[in-house]
């Protein structure tokens, strides 16, 4: 899930279908996309990134850390 997101969303009483709308997509894929069962495009992270006035890397992770990644 991508609880950044989801946070900042929230913060700034947008609705999922604001945000659907936002980035071009139907209300369905956003949500999708949210709940983290898709990924959401790099033109998609961008609108958002530029619509919360954050740097992509604070709102996305693009998947879960391993130990792996960390070493």
């Amino acid at each position: 899930m991508q609880t950044k997101l989801y946070e900042l969303r929230k913060a700034k009483k947008m609705t999922q279908i604001d945000m659907a709308i936002l980035i071009g997509v139907s209300e369905s894929s956003y949500r999708n996309k949210e709940r983290g069962f898709c990924e959401f495009k790099s033109s998609e992270m961008f609108i958002i990134a530029e619509k919360f006035k954050l740097p992509i890397e604070k709102i996305f992770l693009r998947r879960k850390l391993t130990k792996r990644d960390v070493v």
